[in-house]
């Protein structure tokens, strides 16, 4: 991988998923980085250590009470030759530090904060996670939980994209600039094809198309993905099922008949025999456990 930040020195006081993320993609993009934790730590090493480890690795850490004079001024030493400044407070919790936009500015003039917030505007007092915000943008179906954190993540790789435009700023204008990066946002631009009606039951990708399912197959499950007209082909030639003269069309593909042909001969299949069949025919296909 490239190294486009190397030189540039990240500090950051966001805990939890998506600023450690952010952190971890800085860091692979050659930046220097430090975090700096509260004495009571970071929620996270209580929820995975798995994932704390993995989260800071090579990340430089230091422990500090922000409440103190003492530390708050050990703070602003870092801050004092630090090029981006990564945050995850509420913006009434930053102003009491002293450490909003303004005041930062000001004392500061080449730094850049990324603001990390749940909501943006206004919202971002408003308590929120991952789960809430997914559940705003529709993404969250029935009574289960989300197999993955996606606004968290999504807000990471928003977050570390807002560090690399505030990078370019400073080069080109010698002065920083602060963004904010809504993990709210993060979740509607995640939904943004449910939105256009991309995923939605019924559509080509929700479902509708015979090539585009998830299947039982006979011990386990088939993720399938043959949209084009050549990998349905293949798939339909594969399970039997009969194309017209001029080939396999979007009414065959979304036909019930084929739809009941696919279903019942993939359950005759193995997962073994169809990670095969995938190589030999060219079929986008995954195949999963029950």
């Amino acid at each position: 991988m490239t190294k486009p930040l190397r030189g540039v020195r990240v500090l950051s006081l966001a805990l939890n998923l998506p600023g450690p993320a952010a952190l971890m993609r800085l860091r692979a993009m050659g930046a220097s980085c430090t975090k700096v934790e509260p004495p009571s730590g970071d929620p996270m090493v209580l929820y995975s250590t798995q994932a704390y480890e993995a989260l800071h690795a090579g990340i430089k850490q230091r422990t500090l009470n922000l409440k103190t004079e003492k530390d708050l001024a050990q703070l602003h030493k870092l801050l004092a030759r630090t090029d981006v400044l990564l945050t995850s407070f509420r913006p009434s919790a930053l102003a009491k530090l002293g450490l909003s936009w303004p005041a930062l500015r000001k004392h500061y003039p080449e730094l850049s904060q990324i603001s990390i917030v749940g909501a943006p505007g206004a919202g971002a007092e408003v308590p929120g996670h991952d789960l809430t915000y997914l559940a705003e943008a529709g993404l969250v179906t029935g009574l289960d939980l989300p197999p993955t954190l996606f606004a968290d993540m999504g807000g990471a790789l928003m977050a570390s994209e807002a560090v690399l435009a505030a990078v370019l700023h400073q080069k080109l204008k010698g002065k920083g600039t602060h963004q904010e990066v809504a993990l709210s946002d993060s979740a509607t631009w995640l939904a943004l094809p449910r939105t256009w009606g991309l995923t939605t039951p019924g559509t080509m990708i929700g479902g509708a198309h015979a090539g585009y399912r998830v299947y039982a197959c006979k011990d386990g499950r088939v993720a399938i993905a043959a949209l084009e007209p050549h990998f349905a082909a293949a798939l339909c030639a594969a399970a039997g099922v009969t194309a017209g003269v001029a080939g396999v069309s979007l009414q065959t593909m979304r036909s019930s008949t084929t739809h009941k042909t696919i279903t019942d001969w993939l359950m005759t299949k193995t997962r073994k025999a169809l990670d095969r069949l995938a190589v030999e025919k060219d079929i986008p296909l995954h195949t999963l456990n029950r």
